[in-house]
């Protein structure tokens, strides 16, 4: 079975049968012609009964390009392959996947030009109860297998209407969302103002011969994060995560949101070591937070991409970005809670010369990232030594203390 996720990418048309001229239309009113312009609407058939086919088909085949299939199955794998369908008229009653749950995907759908594609089902002898859980579940509208020509084309023409005006709403959306300089999830500057800011910083680097990197950071697991628990706690834990980096960068730096679970740190005068200390920082800070939701405590953590202007010999602040996210991806492929650099392999970093906080090194071990605290456990015992110099005293438990004192200084 084809899968989903991706496959709106492919860009895969069947234009044989589109017609190519005003005429092939049906004229030349304001209507046909807007349609002409978006090209005649692909519509597609889905019902067990080739004679329910064969009706449909001689009403709208004079006026409409079509595709048929013959339950709900493959009409769901020839909507993922064929974006050229903007209809679709389904039975409810077929074999293997039936209307209610081809209705189902559709409405489910990531991809926005199935989700919002309007359906329309043929309603036989299921009755009005049929038609409320049809409309319940997203139907645009119902027709009778009885259902003259006119009456077809009509119903057609309004749900093309429909979905012309939801097409240009989205569309309108994404131009304002695109244009906007704060991005509305998580109160953070948009890419637009990374990359107009950014060009500034470059150009006053350029001028100076000086330092600008690019941190592109992902939180692992976002998608599974929201359809695990929903769309609302994936988008309040972004938005948690986003106050704790806003804490952490400085005045001079840029923190932006590049998209879902994304965010960039451009850090003007941080030479790319620096910026992996930095990035391995944050890691730290963020694998060790954890978050309480109902009873159930969760955790995340980052993947970090790191870019350096110069020493990555970008000219751009949008080649910084490309970079750098190429590098998050490969720390995020690596199973992530890394950072990439210019040396192409994941790093972990270390916490050596940080005030280590007992409490995130307890997190980390409950999470079971021990590798992470063997490397610092001199540190955390010297911490802990006056705590321990009090329980041997008050308690006699027989702690080896000079043994301790020794791996610490050693």
């Amino acid at each position: 079975m084809i899968e989903e996720q991706g496959i709106g990418e492919l860009g895969l048309h069947d234009m044989s049968d589109l017609p190519t001229t005003l005429n092939d239309l049906g004229g030349v009113s304001d209507e046909d012609a807007r349609e002409a312009e978006l090209g005649a609407p692909r519509i597609l058939i889905v019902d067990d009964s080739r004679m329910v086919r064969a009706t449909v088909i001689r009403h709208i085949k004079d006026k409409y390009p079509f595709r048929e299939e013959n339950d709900g199955e493959q009409a769901w794998q020839t909507l993922l392959l064929d974006p050229s369908i903007q209809i679709v008229i389904s039975d409810l009653s077929m074999p293997k996947l039936d209307g209610y749950g081809l209705l189902t995907r559709i409405r489910q759908s990531k991809i926005s030009r199935i989700k919002d594609l309007p359906v329309i089902m043929i309603s036989g002898e299921e009755g009005e109860a049929a038609q409320i859980r049809a409309r319940d579940l997203g139907a645009t509208d119902f027709i009778s297998k009885g259902i003259s020509a006119i009456e077809l084309q009509t119903r057609l023409q309004s749900a093309m209407r429909l979905s012309r005006t939801t097409r240009e709403l989205e569309e309108s959306r994404q131009t304002i969302a695109e244009s906007s300089i704060v991005d509305p999830q998580t109160g953070l500057p948009t890419k637009e103002f990374l990359r107009i800011q950014g060009e500034q910083l470059v150009a006053a680097a350029r001028r100076h011969t000086g330092e600008l990197s690019l941190l592109a950071i992902h939180i692992d697991g976002f998608e599974e994060l929201a359809q695990t628990h929903g769309r609302a706690l994936a988008d309040l834990i972004q938005r948690k995560l986003s106050k704790i980096l806003s804490a952490k960068v400085r005045r001079e730096d840029t923190l932006s949101s590049l998209g879902d679970g994304q965010f960039a740190i451009l850090a003007p005068g941080i030479n790319v070591g620096s910026a992996n200390a930095f990035a391995n920082r944050l890691r730290n800070i963020i694998a060790g937070t954890a978050m309480q939701y109902k009873e159930e405590t969760l955790r995340t953590t980052l993947s970090v991409g790191v870019a350096n202007m110069v020493s990555d010999a970008c000219t751009s602040v949008s080649a910084m970005v490309s970079l750098a996210m190429q590098r998050a991806i490969r720390a995020n492929d690596s199973g992530g809670n890394v950072v990439v650099t210019s040396g192409g392999e994941p790093q972990r970093g270390n916490w050596s010369g940080e005030r280590i906080a007992l409490e995130r090194a307890l997190l980390l071990l409950q999470a079971g990232e021990e590798s992470e605290i063997i490397a610092v456990l001199p540190v955390l015992l010297q911490r802990l030594m006056p705590l321990l110099t009090l329980a041997e005293r008050e308690l006699a438990l027989g702690l080896p203390l000079a043994r301790i004192e020794h791996t610490y200084s050693g």
